[in-house]
């Protein structure tokens, strides 16, 4: 690369980082960094490295990596304090620094190579910044960023709890979650040391717990004072300290872009907080924004021309950061429902934290700390059904559900597992999906090799009447093939769907009948499942997305429970076997039913008599935006079994024994859908 220009709005340990690796390589860059604050201001305490991250800054720049690494703080335990007992799983190796000091050290060798640092300089439009490459590297908030929001395309939103960030002379040999529970409701802190005198002490709480004790009226002092109080047995005389420390709402940034071409020929690029932030409590964001620099100033070493190098950055980075971001959603989520699982034991609560963004589950932990999860397996081996001496992994412990007792936790439609679920069968001919729709019962049944079985029942609704999935799914069936649709109400499916005829009282009594009637028939099978889900019949109803009837049976969610439940019940009282529901959570739709209304939903559902609830999400319109990935329907299991208080089965991309192990120990679902990749969207 060509010398280069360089402007960096930020100096942050991203635009000093970044600064320091580009003039290292390239002698002849001019390099300036412009920072509106003092050289020693900084807010925070301190920040988080794992041991891969520490890698990767020995390899680009071994004189700050050892500067840096001679003041680490570290440690690879974590402590986690609930229900008065302490559990410590290690293994975890991490190194904090106070962030402080990390800034004196890369200002330090931004000096000695001879970037240009300018502080306590103001930029209020960054049009005026002069250079081939302009690096916006000034944080969430950037100016940058928001001059050029167009192209950038940022979006911020809260994530997680309120939160406070203080400090703490009392030093953390751990890093240590703490959890009290209050009148107002739950506190948490994740508490680590980063010097020999000094350690993070992070409060946190949902923002009805903080505005229930008051915090929103307390100004600085009063806050410290109230954690302070209420943590007073934790701290055991030590004090908490506040670099204007006042309670936040982290903001959560998404850009679509983190580069742009400017009219004069130069280049603007995003860096650290500035293009992207990952929720506090996966401790990532120091480490990002760090891990961008280096990739930045690689890539333009590596590239004669400026266009292309900023290209191979954000192709280089943006996936790495969606993983993080995706992971950071998942442990901000568990940290603001965490008083959802205050009822489990202080062992899978704990196995419950440890693995809750997914970065880390049953079998890595096994690896960093064996006698943790040979403590949880004994466990939940004593705790469940198990008669066996040695305690198996969870997978392989028996469940019951109902008077059924499968010996294990894995569901398929093959068999091999605890459960063999196969459908779904239609109850009428008229609710058939495709013509050739229909179980032969006699060779599901000689086919269970031990396992029980289950069968799905349902009626398509207006899904009905298409053509065999190998043509595509949804697509409807010739006119002169097609048998009359009905639904809750006169919409069709898609685009080239025909259009269903509203049920009406009459055949809302013919299809609950039916329902009735296949349950009596089904008497060979060990457990039964209505199909409630995906937008068929009975789902069209729950769905405000589907169901626009004018009677009793639309409206709010009481009046598009009614005829599920009118089925389910008929069905309870007819089937003395398990009963599960196969509910759609969340329509992931605008306007669809949320998360929330899905957990009052199965709530009714187990109070109408279900078993079990098998977790579904989204179908229910065409156009819906479903957040696929490995075990992405798993958070809403969790929520259902949690809060709604019933058993749950879930799939949703589950391939390997070990995500099945992580789900059962972590309590978010009872039985688990198994299916190999090229079969997942085939399976129950």
């Amino acid at each position: 690369m060509r010398p280069l220009r360089v402007s960096v709005l930020g100096a942050g340990p991203a635009g000093l980082y970044l600064s320091l690796l580009l003039k290292k390589a390239q002698p002849a860059h001019e390099i300036t960094v412009l920072e509106r604050n003092p050289a020693d201001a900084t807010y925070g305490w301190g920040v988080v490295f794992s041991e891969e991250t520490l890698g990767a800054l020995r390899d680009a720049d071994q004189a700050s990596y050892l500067e840096i690494t001679d003041t680490f703080a570290r440690w690879d335990a974590i402590d986690i304090r609930y229900r008065d007992r302490t559990l410590r799983s290690r293994g975890h190796s991490f190194s904090a620094i106070a962030r402080r000091t990390l800034l004196g050290i890369t200002q330090r060798r931004c000096r000695e190579v001879g970037v240009r640092l300018e502080f306590g300089t103001e930029v209020t439009d960054p049009s005026t910044l002069d250079g081939d490459l302009v690096v916006a590297a000034d944080g969430v908030n950037s100016l940058i960023r928001r001059a050029q929001d167009k192209v950038f395309g940022g979006r911020i939103t809260p994530q997680g709890c309120k939160y406070v960030w203080y400090g703490t002379d009392l030093v953390f040999d751990a890093f240590t979650f703490l959890f009290k529970e209050t009148e107002h409701g739950l506190f948490q802190v994740h508490g680590y040391p980063f010097d020999e005198d000094t350690s993070t002490f992070i409060v946190e709480c949902p923002r009805h717990t903080w505005e229930s004790a008051g915090l929103d009226k307390m100004d600085e002092a009063q806050s410290m004072a109230f954690c302070a109080d209420l943590f007073a047995d934790e701290l055991g005389g030590h004090e908490l300290k506040s670099n204007k420390s006042l309670w936040l709402d982290f903001p959560r940034l998404v850009t679509k872009h983190w580069h742009s071409a400017n009219p004069d020929g130069s280049r603007t690029v995003l860096l650290g907080d500035s293009a992207h932030t990952a929720h506090f409590t996966i401790g990532s964001g120091t480490k990002l924004a760090m891990e961008d620099a280096i990739a930045l100033a690689a890539a333009v070493d590596r590239h004669t021309d400026l266009g292309a190098a900023l290209v191979d950055y954000e192709l280089e980075r943006k996936p790495v950061i969606d993983r993080f971001q995706q992971a950071a959603a998942s442990s901000a989520d568990y940290f603001e429902r965490v008083s959802r699982h205050t009822g489990l034991d202080p062992l899978p609560f704990a196995f419950n934290l440890l693995t809750r963004s997914g970065r880390i589950g049953h079998a890595s932990l096994s690896v960093r700390d064996p006698s943790f999860v040979r403590a949880v397996d004994s466990w939940f081996g004593t705790a469940g059904e198990s008669t066996t001496a040695v305690c198996p992994p969870p997978l392989f412990t028996p469940f019951r559900v109902g008077e059924l007792v499968l010996r294990n936790r894995i569901v398929q439609d093959t068999p091999g597992g605890g459960l063999l679920l196969v459908g779904t069968e239609p109850v009428t001919e008229d609710g058939r999906r495709t013509p050739s729709d229909g179980l032969k019962w006699t060779a599901v049944l000689e086919s269970a090799q031990g396992a029980a079985v289950g069968l799905r029942i349902g009626h398509a609704g207006r899904r009905g009447a298409t053509r065999e999935p190998v043509h595509g799914v949804d697509v409807p069936l010739p006119a002169e093939q097609a048998w009359p649709l009905v639904a809750a109400s006169p919409i069709p499916y898609g685009p080239r769907s025909a259009v269903p005829r509203e049920l009406d009282a009459e055949g809302m009594v013919r299809i609950r009948d039916a329902f009735v009637a296949m349950a009596r028939k089904a008497v060979d099978f060990d457990l039964l499942e209505l199909d409630m889900a995906h937008g068929f019949l009975l789902g069209g109803f729950l769905s405000p997305l589907t169901n626009k009837r004018a009677d009793c049976y639309g409206g709010d969610l009481d009046a598009r429970l009614r005829y599920p439940l009118e089925v389910l019940r008929a069905v309870r009282e007819a089937w003395s076997k398990p009963l599960s529901v196969r509910l759609s959570v969340t329509d992931w739709s605008a306007r669809g039913t949320t998360p929330d209304e899905g957990v009052a939903m199965a709530h009714a559902m187990a109070q109408a008599g279900a078993d079990l609830i098998h977790v579904a999400a989204g179908q229910t319109v065409p156009e819906g935006m479903p957040d696929y990935r490995r075990g992405f329907l798993t958070p809403l299991a969790d929520r259902v079994r949690s809060e709604a208080g019933v058993p749950t089965m879930v799939g949703g991309y589950l391939t390997t024994l070990d995500e099945v192990n992580t789900v059962i120990a972590a309590a978010r679902a009872d039985l688990c859908v198994l299916a190999p990749p090229d079969r997942e969207w085939t399976t129950p």
